[in-house]
């Protein structure tokens, strides 16, 4: 008796299964790579994530903070994730292979999405340090960011371009930017160099805690940096406490990557949450404000993914 019941049970457990697979078949795992938790990816990040559970059926999505461009790159050429936040320099260099940028083969599978806002180099230094230009710096301590992070290719290019080395500097720290700022409030940095959206809440926090002086990047360096990448900008008077005065600096365009072999349906239907909701996005970070579809294909270094560019041809944007 008990193995006729058992065979009854088994074939009606295996006919649920079956039942199942087509349901089972079409769930998409959608993970996000951002970067730190104290920069602007990983909130918008899970901005995102949410709308992706909403717009897309049998969506699951999730978030992975991470070390950022250099890191989410590979990690989507490993297909260990399905959409990732990059700086426009780093995924040229992804696209190329260039290792010193942390890329020891070029990363072929990678299809871009959108770009999205611009990441402002900024350059602040505590105001008792004495720091005024990027000269000041010289025998200064300074983070720099993550190794091998988005923001610490930025500052090499930029002190590269300024003709200064990390060896010009009494200190350098490879630091996330919540863990630079807490060292500045302890005076154990003299200046931190971020590269994120306007108004990031790190700086935004140093700003409150002690007195800051953004440093200017002239636009005669930005131009030495021999990328296009590299745009000069300006951070308006205002974005943090104590900043009286417009500052010249460089940006660089962030974009969102997926691959290959994520589904075409999948990546449209993605690409297309972006742009109906920038109002969700934008709560969750100013510099989404940033964020515009006529400006999306613009400078990007890797081709569009299938499902990218279905929408956006929808949309007009290609003929």
């Amino acid at each position: 008796m008990v193995s006729v019941f058992l065979r009854r049970l088994l074939a009606t457990a295996g006919v649920a299964l079956l039942a199942a697979a087509p349901a089972l078949a079409q769930q998409q795992y959608i993970n996000i790579l951002t970067g730190g938790t104290s920069g602007v990816y990983y909130p918008m990040g899970v901005a995102l994530s949410q709308n992706y559970a909403k717009a897309i059926p049998n969506a699951k999505t999730s978030v992975q903070a991470t070390k950022a461009s250099a890191e989410n790159l590979n990690l989507l050429q490993a297909g260990r994730g399905e959409l990732a936040f990059s700086l426009g320099d780093s995924l040229s260099d992804a696209w190329k292979g260039d290792e010193e940028a942390g890329f020891k083969a070029p990363l072929k599978k990678l299809r871009g999405v959108a770009g999205i806002y611009p990441n402002y180099i900024q350059i602040v230094a505590s105001a008792d340090s004495g720091i005024k230009t990027l000269a000041d710096l010289k025998g200064k301590r300074i983070s720099v960011g993550a190794p091998k992070s988005g923001t610490e290719l930025n500052a090499r290019a930029i002190f590269k371009a300024a003709g200064m080395t990390y060896k010009d500097f009494a200190k350098v720290e490879y630091l996330p930017f919540g863990e630079s700022v807490e060292l500045m409030k302890n005076r154990q940095l003299d200046a931190t160099l971020q590269s994120a959206g306007l108004g990031v809440s790190s700086l935004r926090d140093l700003a409150t805690s002690v007195r800051i002086v953004v440093v200017p990047v002239p636009a005669e360096v930005v131009a030495k940096v021999g990328d296009a990448a590299y745009q000069s900008g300006v951070i308006p008077a205002r974005t943090y406490e104590g900043q009286a005065v417009d500052v010249p600096t460089a940006y660089v365009q962030n974009f969102l990557v997926t691959h290959e072999g994520v589904p075409a349906d999948t990546v449209y239907k993605m690409t297309k949450a972006i742009f109906d909701n920038t109002d969700q996005l934008m709560a969750a970070h100013a510099a989404a404000k940033a964020i515009k579809k006529d400006t999306a294909i613009k400078g990007m270094p890797v081709p569009l993914h299938p499902g990218a560019e279905k929408y956006y041809r929808e949309a007009g944007l290609i003929k």
